[in-house]
């Protein structure tokens, strides 16, 4: 295991996705739902790659959609990325 130090805060790899924000595969019938709230298919959203550590740890496949929660000071937010093989 590696460790890291980042100013005053020890991470090591095992742990150090638990630090980011909420990441959480969307159902297939919700992401339906989704897609048409926004009026555009699942292929239109932003792209994440299946490669990318938080697909990996939600073992996300091609097509499905990871919803990301985000708080900052002016309130909460979902991002919605579509998960795809490659660029």
């Amino acid at each position: 295991m590696s460790v890291t130090l980042f100013g005053e805060l020890l991470v090591s790899e095992k742990n150090s996705l638990d630090l980011l924000v909420k990441h959480e595969l969307v159902d297939a019938a919700e992401a339906k739902k989704i897609a048409k709230k926004y009026g555009i298919s699942l292929e239109k959203f932003p792209k994440i790659l299946k490669s990318d550590p938080q697909a990996v740890k939600l073992n996300a496949q091609p097509g499905q959609l990871i919803a990301i929660h985000r708080n900052d000071m002016t309130g909460k937010y979902i991002y919605y990325r579509y998960v795809i093989d490659s660029l």
